[in-house]
């Protein structure tokens, strides 16, 4: 499907020299003069090679649509995760870096949403948010709940996230799973 260079956005999948190309950053830039140029950063999605393109913002280029299917994930054997299509109970493994960073917060029966292109899976989103337990937090330093300061914590997955103060180790907080930032305590 042909779109304009400009509606180009990051996580989109795009035909480009015969091969296919996940947008992994945009920027639009207008110069003073001249006209507006889009600078794309793609990285090829079978081989990770990473590339730098600039397109004119009008220009048509190839957007290519991706399959999005419901799969429950199930296990890992250390690089490939599986996971199985709730609808027709199919299995497919993804490696470990095509799900990224977010892994981390990737659970045991998690609903997650795969994007296949002639059913190779080139991307993994979780849900936005979890709900996990801190297990390690520093103690409360009196008179520290007065400032917007932030504390380490670690998670009962072992990630790090930075929590407020008042929040410490036993307390189940909400986490954002894009960037492993604090939500909110979760209310029980």
């Amino acid at each position: 499907m042909k779109v304009a260079a400009i509606t180009l956005r990051k996580g989109n999948v795009m035909e480009y020299n015969g091969k296919l190309m996940l947008v992994t950053a945009h920027e639009i830039m207008q110069p003073g003069k001249g006209a507006s140029v889009i600078q794309l950063e793609m990285r090829d999605v079978r081989t990770g090679n990473k590339d730098n393109v600039r397109f004119r913002t009008q220009e048509m280029v190839e957007r290519v649509r991706l399959e999005q299917n419901e799969f429950q994930y199930l296990y890992n054997d250390g690089e490939n995760y599986t996971f199985m299509n709730t609808e027709t109970y199919e299995q497919i493994n993804v490696a470990k870096d095509i799900i990224g960073d977010p892994i981390v917060f990737l659970q045991d029966g998690m609903n997650v949403t795969i994007e296949t292109f002639e059913g190779e899976p080139l991307g993994v989103q979780l849900p936005d948010f979890v709900t996990m337990e801190i297990v390690e937090a520093e103690p409360v330093v009196k008179g520290q709940t007065a400032t917007t300061s932030y504390k380490p914590a670690i998670l009962e997955n072992g990630a790090k996230v930075m929590v407020p103060p008042h929040v410490g180790s036993g307390v189940r907080i909400v986490v954002r799973t894009e960037d492993a930032s604090y939500v909110e305590r979760v209310k029980d």
